[in-house]
């Protein structure tokens, strides 16, 4: 049998898999610490088109926990270098780079039917929500995640539906909001470790040292709070939320 870079995948898989792999549509919204990691492990695991949603530019401070974050890539639209890094991981794989902060205001410009699944790696409840209904009215599966900043335990996470998760605020507010929309379930990849107290007020931090990219259109001071994080928790959530599409896709 000819060797090519799925071989190893192949083995473990079958071709049928990697078939189905090749042929499917998934949609990324959000490619920070989690987004990033899940689309890295779903194009080396031979996923062949893409559609990438974010209109954030790689910050100093993402480097350290973001894929995509390097020296020279600071200032770039997140979009434009995963989408370069899929195509040199994937040359045969299809990329398309939205750079658009997804909500209710632009929600209608795109066609969810396309997709043959969706991953919410986005930490905006309003987005999210918009997300979540859209992909229901639209019958495509979708799976989300929830918080990680804050936490030092890779290990906690779990799999579950979100009217199972515990002691997770994100999910406690989308639970309510949900409930609320008529959507009864949602996949999501959570933690119940509690979050840890920041040591450094980074707001402070921020308005005294901003180090966001000159022309970003939402700076630090936009947020309400900026959460502390790190290499490893974004990442396993990220990869656990791969994980679960490819073991969807191939049924």
């Amino acid at each position: 049998m000819t060797q090519d870079q799925f071989s190893r995948t192949r083995a473990l898989l079958g071709g049928a898999a990697i078939d189905r792999l090749a042929q499917s549509r998934v949609a990324i919204f959000g490619l920070g610490g989690v987004g990033g990691y899940t689309a890295e492990a779903l194009v080396r695991s031979g996923v062949g088109h893409f559609a990438l949603f974010d209109d954030d530019q790689i910050c100093l401070t993402n480097l350290n926990r973001q894929i995509i974050a390097t020296h020279k890539t600071v200032g770039a639209y997140k979009v434009d270098v995963m989408a370069e890094r899929i195509r040199d991981i994937n040359p045969k794989a299809e990329v398309e780079a939205h750079r658009v902060f997804y909500g209710p205001d632009v929600a209608d410009n795109f066609d969810f039917s396309r997709y043959d699944y969706i991953i919410d790696a986005i930490d905006t409840v309003t987005a999210k929500l918009e997300l979540v209904t859209r992909a229901a009215a639209a019958g495509v599966p979708i799976i989300s995640a929830m918080g990680t900043a804050n936490k030092l335990d890779p290990t906690a996470f779990e799999v579950t539906d979100i009217f199972r998760t515990e002691n997770d605020p994100l999910a406690r507010v989308m639970r309510r909001e949900l409930r609320a929309r008529g959507v009864e379930a949602l996949r999501v990849v959570y933690s119940k470790e509690p979050a840890q107290k920041p040591m450094e007020d980074l707001m402070k931090a921020c308005r005294q040292n901003c180090v966001c990219p000159p022309d970003v259109a939402r700076t630090c001071h936009s947020r309400r709070q900026i959460p502390a994080s790190n290499a490893f928790v974004p990442g396993t959530a990220g990869l656990i939320l791969a994980g679960e599409v490819v073991k969807a896709l191939i049924g």
